[in-house]
C-alpha cells in the first residue's frame, strides 16, 4: 500500500467518517481527505511540507476535516427540506449553515482558513444532490453541475459587479482583474472540472495508473488552466502566468508520467515556495474533481 492510500485509510479511521452518514457527505469528506494527502502539490499544504504557508500545516487540515465533516449532512438535509424553493431563497436559506460550518472550521484551527472554499464548494454540491433526491431527479456529475449553477446563477452579477465596496479578498480581484473566483467556478457548474480535470482523471484511470498518479496529473491540468484567485492574492497577474506557464511546460513533456515527472513535481514546490504561491483554488478543485468523479460511473 502506498504512503498515499496508507495515510487517507488511517485518517478515514481517526476523523471516524461515520457509515451511517449520507453517501454524499461521506464521499465529500474522502475528498477532502485525498486532496491533503496528495502529494507533491507545488506551494501547497501535503504530507510532505506546509508548502508556501506559514500558519498551517497537514495537521490543521485535519482538525479543520473533523470540524466540517459533520456539517455535510446539515447541507445535503437542506437541500432536500428546501427542494421547493425557488434558487434565490435557496442560495439565501443555505448561506447561515455555511456561515456556521466556517465558524466551526475557525474554532478547529485557531482562526486558520483552511478550507473556506471547500466549504462554499461542498455546501453547494450537497444542497444540490440533497434537492435533486427529493424530488426523483438524476443525480450524476451533469445534473449536480447543473443544479449548482442553477441555484448561483447571477451570484457573479449581485455579489461582485454590483459590490461598490470590495470587502473579501474575492472582491477586490474581481475590481482589479476581473477574475470571479469560486463565485465564478459555483456559477460556470464547475465547467473546468468538468470540461479539463475531471476528463483527465478518468482517461488516466482508464489507462489503468493509480489513483494518486491520476489525481496529480488532474491537479497539473488545474494549475495550467485555473484562474487561481489564490495565487493572483500573493503573486499578482504574473505569479498566476508563472503557474500557469511551468505546469503547461510540465504537461507538454508528458506530466506526471514523465519519467521525471515526480521530481519536476518537487522542483515546482521548491520555486512556488521561493515566490510564496499557493494555488488553493486548484486545491478546492482537486476535491471536486475527485468527488465528481464518483457520480460519472
Amino acid at each position: 500500500m502506498s504512503d498515499y492510500s496508507q495515510q487517507i485509510a488511517l485518517l478515514e479511521l481517526k476523523l471516524n467518517n461515520d457509515p451511517n452518514r449520507c453517501l454524499p457527505a461521506q464521499l465529500a469528506t474522502k475528498a477532502l481527505i485525498k486532496e491533503i494527502c496528495l502529494s507533491p502539490k507545488p506551494g501547497l499544504v501535503d504530507m510532505n511540507n506546509s508548502g508556501a504557508h506559514r500558519d498551517m500545516d497537514f495537521q490543521t487540515f485535519v482538525q479543520s476535516i473533523k470540524a466540517i465533516c459533520i456539517w455535510f449532512e446539515r447541507f445535503y438535509k437542506y437541500g432536500k427540506n428546501s427542494a421547493n424553493y425557488d434558487n434565490q431563497h435557496f442560495l439565501a436559506g443555505i448561506r447561515p449553515i455555511g456561515i456556521e460550518c466556517e465558524q466551526a472550521m475557525f474554532r478547529a484551527t485557531n482562526q486558520v482558513n483552511t478550507h473556506k472554499g471547500g466549504i462554499f464548494a461542498f455546501g453547494l454540491l450537497m444542497g444540490a444532490i440533497g434537492k435533486l433526491e427529493q424530488l426523483g431527479l438524476p443525480v450524476n456529475t451533469q445534473s449536480i453541475c447543473d443544479e449548482v449553477s442553477a441555484i448561483c446563477q447571477g451570484i457573479v452579477q449581485s455579489e461582485l459587479k454590483q459590490n461598490i465596496q470590495a470587502n473579501s479578498v474575492g472582491e477586490r480581484l474581481f475590481k482589479r482583474h476581473n477574475l470571479t473566483g469560486a463565485r465564478g467556478e459555483a456559477e460556470s457548474g464547475y465547467a473546468i472540472v468538468r470540461n479539463i480535470s475531471l476528463p483527465i482523471f478518468q482517461k488516466m484511470q482508464n489507462s489503468g495508473y493509480d489513483e494518486e498518479t491520476c489525481l496529480l496529473q488532474a491537479m497539473l491540468y488545474l494549475l495550467a488552466f485555473n484562474q487561481d484567485t489564490n495565487v493572483v492574492s500573493r503573486g499578482g497577474l504574473d505569479g498566476l502566468y508563472f503557474v500557469q506557464q511551468e505546469a503547461k511546460n510540465l504537461i507538454d513533456q508528458g506530466g506526471i508520467i514523465h519519467s521525471d515527472g515526480r521530481k519536476k513535481l518537487y522542483q515546482l514546490d521548491t520555486e512556488f515556495v521561493k515566490r510564496n504561491l499557493s494555488p488553493g483554488g486548484s486545491a478546492d478543485l482537486i476535491a471536486i474533481t475527485w468527488f465528481l468523479s464518483e457520480y460519472n460511473k
